[in-house]
């Protein structure tokens, strides 16, 4: 294994990324001349794309985030390849124990509380819900004092942290709707336009402002070619998962898709 120059792996990815390929450059080159196993944050599907961009098949990469389809998951990244178990990621989950009778607490409730506690947003993962009430998220072992002490309050609600096992993590609710819409373009800000019903000038300010997201990557130009299996974001308007494209006798394009649509604010 050489080691890697992190300006190798600009070009395949946005400007604004460089400091995270910086980072998981100086991670990769650290697994080399350590020759030490490395778990990781919790990190994101775009954070998790450029970690295997820069590792390449030089190193075995192993991820986890609490559950099946879990969106953040910690990376093990190590030179020989290890049989690990669910409890070898350090990741406990919790369930938020609060008064359900009497009060409501929402997702944007719950990653607002944990976000602003001081703590980077990468030590903690996914916030699941089972949609009646339920909520749990998943956070770093290694700072379960701190969530426990220091969470005792989410919005209004007065909450305590329930540390709970892995077979007691509930199934998430999946609140996505299948859609289909008839598109000029697969050009991004005609689907995005399409589909959300806003114009393509709309989108392209969107774009502009750093709003869209394409496979968790931003997105700078509105000529990129949406296709099948790829994962749009529009900020305020929700998820959109790309299921199946085919032509139409008119030259448009049918999309099918699967939408995961921003909930509105009470």
């Amino acid at each position: 294994m050489e080691r890697r120059q992190a300006s190798k792996f600009y070009p395949h990815f946005n400007q604004e990324e460089r400091p995270v390929i910086d980072y998981f450059t100086g991670l990769f080159n650290q697994l080399i001349f350590k020759h030490e196993s490395i778990l990781t944050d919790f990190l994101d599907p775009a954070k998790r794309d450029i970690l295997k961009t820069i590792v390449g098949n030089d190193a075995f990469i192993q991820e986890y985030g609490g559950y099946s389809d879990a969106e953040k998951k910690r990376v093990f990244l190590s030179k020989e390849w290890v049989n690990l178990r669910p409890d070898d990621y350090q990741i406990q989950p919790y369930e938020i124990d609060y008064p359900q009778k009497f009060i409501q607490i929402n997702h944007s409730a719950v990653l607002g509380t944990l976000a602003n506690s001081g703590i980077d947003t990468d030590t903690f993962g996914d916030i699941i819900t089972d949609g009646n009430g339920k909520w749990q998220f998943f956070a770093k072992k290694e700072l379960a004092d701190f969530f426990e002490e220091q969470i005792d309050r989410i919005g209004r609600a007065q909450v305590k942290l329930k540390p709970i096992t892995f077979k007691e993590v509930l199934v998430p609710e999946d609140d996505s709707s299948e859609k289909t819409e008839i598109v000029a373009s697969m050009r991004i800000d005609a689907v995005l336009s399409g589909i959300s019903k806003q114009s393509r000038g709309q989108i392209q300010k969107m774009i502009n402002s750093q709003l869209v997201k394409l496979n968790w990557h931003d997105v700078i130009d509105s000529n990129i070619m949406v296709k099948e299996n790829d994962v749009l974001s529009l900020r305020h308007f929700g998820r959109i998962l790309i299921e199946d494209v085919s032509a139409t006798r008119k030259g448009k394009y049918k999309v099918v898709l699967k939408l995961w649509q921003t909930k509105k604010r009470n």
